[in-house]
């Protein structure tokens, strides 16, 4: 299996996974403003090398970061309205008037949607962007998506935000007469979206420079579909698996799994991989040429659809009746490799995994992931366990479709848990959360990602997703005072213990443990008690 240029490997270290929403604010939502800094100053304290970060673009309907109005652009609830305020562009009294939310761990969605955009339309009013050099080479640089999304939600919001399938026949298939009448009427809003992803993009490269700086790369995350509510499947219908009428023809999900008894039914459009290929798979490269260059590494999500993907019939209710059929594999992944630069991409390959999909994993250099959660329920064949582990994969205590560390194994079976202690070398239930960040960390995975929660010990009352489920996903935030200097104290041993520590070689360790100076063996005892 041929690959245009091989990827190299992460390098040893560790990481922690926070989506941008669950950071604190006094905003009713994380945001790219002062919180986002100090928590980037935690990570260096605490002797990390990457920050994940859940996808950032805009939302959808149910908050979903993985069902968004556009591939590229960013989710204006990011824009941080201090910012603005130090600016000119918005006061106190305005920000504050709406209300965001009554508790403060808990992200109100519908509080934001409410009144995000018009908080954000007086900074729009009242910004002088346009006469800014910065602004006219940010709309050069990005204007082929840039046109489609801030023309789309225009549109959408002209009528009542509803999906493109609902609007006007004339619109809906983007018939020019219909375009150019658009753009004449909704000029301003056209412009006020243009805005946003000008502030959104402007913050966010000033907060990734500053994690860059201060050794801190950025794990981004992006869907391998698209939302069929978005300004790509829109306006490129003819990338899409869609019949005459512009619908799909059968929508992405995966069959029945230890998520759900009917499988999951994402509801996303299929590719038309044949049509993507015959222009080499040009759209996927200008998608992943941009997340190249807004995150230091991209996890592409559902990595096994790339060789085989799961269709099933546009209009079922469950996704009990679908089909797999053949991806474009190789091509894509070749394709993709020739715009990555010095960006690398880490594959999500959990799931029903075929041979093929590892093949062409390994071919890539790609590294896979690790669940710690599935480790523990069949035996020491599991290849989750760390013994099974090579050095090319990313392991994960749990990521943000599962349980917190803390809430997974009161429920699990005796069996389970009591293999997970045998493995894990503890007695009690109660310590087998901390045994299993100390096994992420002493294995010989490149990379170890923890969630926040599960150094903070928190139960699944900070779980941030529920698979298969709406309404209650994507809210959990972190409070001020959380991240302790302790904590970073206790992490940043950790990485030293383990050799983790970024950008720095371990030193020669004693070859007798009698020769270890004691105040050192003092501090290995006192980690591997946490």
């Amino acid at each position: 299996m041929q690959i245009a240029k091989k990827q190299q490997r992460l390098g040893r270290g560790a990481g922690v996974l926070l989506p941008v929403a669950s950071l604190p604010s006094r905003f009713g939502i994380g945001t790219f403003g002062k919180e986002a800094y100090k928590f980037i100053d935690f990570l260096q304290a605490a002797g990390q090398r990457y920050w994940q970060v859940l996808p950032l673009g805009p939302t959808s309907y149910g908050d979903s970061p993985y069902q968004s109005f556009s591939a590229f652009a960013g989710n204006p609830y990011f824009i941080d309205l201090e910012t603005l305020i130090d600016e000119g562009l918005l006061t106190w009294e305005e920000v504050c008037a709406p209300g965001w939310g009554s508790n403060p761990a808990d992200v109100d969605y519908s509080k934001i949607y409410l009144s995000r955009f018009s908080v954000l339309r007086k900074a729009c009013a009242r910004s002088r962007h346009t006469d800014t050099v910065e602004y006219h080479e940010f709309c050069r640089h990005n204007q082929e998506w840039l046109e489609d999304y801030s023309f789309y939600m225009a549109v959408k919001m002209h009528f009542d935000a509803h999906e493109w399938l609902r609007w006007p026949e004339d619109i809906r298939t983007a018939q020019p007469e219909a375009v150019a009448s658009y753009r004449r009427e909704l000029k301003n809003d056209i412009e006020f979206w243009k805005f946003c992803q000008f502030k959104f993009f402007e913050q966010w490269y000033k907060l990734k420079a500053y994690a860059n700086e201060r050794g801190i790369q950025v794990i981004g995350d992006i869907p391998i579909y698209v939302s069929l509510d978005s300004a790509d499947v829109w306006m490129h219908p003819d990338l899409f698996q869609l019949d005459e009428k512009r619908r799909p023809t059968a929508v992405a999900g995966v069959p029945p799994d230890n998520f759900s008894a009917t499988g999951q039914l994402w509801g996303n459009p299929l590719y038309d991989w044949n049509a993507m290929a015959e222009d080499d798979f040009a759209w996927w490269k200008k998608r992943m040429a941009f997340s190249a260059k807004i995150y230091d590494i991209v996890r592409v999500d559902h990595f096994i659809g790339i060789v085989r993907y799961y269709a099933i019939p546009y209009g079922d209710l469950t996704a009990e009746n679908g089909e797999w059929r053949r991806g474009p594999g190789a091509a894509l992944v070749s394709a993709i490799s020739t715009v990555m630069g010095d960006s690398k991409i880490i594959a999500e390959d959990l799931g029903c995994v075929v041979p093929e999909v590892e093949q062409l994993r390994d071919a890539a250099g790609y590294p896979g992931m690790k669940i710690l959660e599935f480790a523990f329920d069949s035996g020491s064949a599991n290849t989750n366990l760390p013994c099974h582990y090579e050095p090319n994969c990313v392991v994960y205590g749990g990521t943000h479709d599962n349980e917190t560390l803390a809430g997974f194994f009161p429920h699990q079976s005796r069996y389970s848990n009591h293999f997970a202690c045998d493995y894990l070398h503890v007695h009690k239930k109660k310590h087998l959360p901390a045994a299993c960040i100390r096994a992420a960390y002493e294995s010989v995975a490149d990379t170890a990602v923890l969630q926040i929660q599960d150094w903070l010990g928190l139960g699944n009352e900070a779980r941030t997703n529920f698979p298969s489920t709406i309404g209650t996903n994507w809210r959990w935030r972190l409070q001020p005072g959380q991240l302790t200097e302790t904590l970073s104290r206790r992490m940043h041993d950790m990485c030293e213990l383990y050799a983790r520590l970024p950008l720095v070689e371990p030193e020669e360790l004693p070859q007798d443990e009698e020769e270890k100076p004691a105040a050192e063996k003092s501090k290995t005892e006192k980690i591997l008690k946490a």
